[in-house]
This record gives structure tokens, sequence and C-alpha cells, in this order.
């Protein structure tokens, strides 16, 4: 029997995104910042959330315009500062 197109989830287990870290994960991202004190407990721990962030197309076409007119072809290439 299959499952209905509607109860298929869109991304694997491996790739979705997770609101909060597991308790491991939590500790090893205080030890990264600096945050994590020698001899806490490991229970309650503050939730970190993680967020991701999309770029924006139109942002990112901008940011190509713009290279693309500061180099224009055939220019010289600017002298550098003694």
């Amino acid at each position: 029997m299959s499952i209905h197109t509607s109860l298929r989830s869109t991304r694997t287990a491996g790739e979705s995104l997770r609101n909060v870290l597991k308790r491991h994960e939590r500790v090893r991202h205080l030890m990264e910042h600096g945050l994590w004190v020698d001899g806490r407990s490991v229970l309650g721990l503050p939730k970190i959330k993680q967020i991701k962030l999309k770029a924006r197309k139109a942002a990112a076409k901008e940011k190509e315009e713009a290279t693309a007119s500061t180099t224009t072809p055939g220019a010289a290439p600017a002298a550098p500062a003694a």
C-alpha cells in the first residue's frame, strides 16, 4: 500500500530544520561561544533556536550587477598606490 501524496515529507530527515538543538549540541554551542562554565549541570540549559536564512534573489542579482559595473571590460587596471 502506498502513502498518500499529502502525507509525504518533502525533506529527508537529515536535512530538516529543527527549532531547537539537542542537549549535547547546546553544550557544544555554549562551549564554542565561551558561555560554558566547567561544573555546570547539563540540565536546564537555555534553548538555542536555529534560524535558517534564505538569500533574496533580488539582493544577489543587485550584487552581481554592482560587481559587473565596477569591473568594466577594456578598462585599464588601477595603478597601485605608493
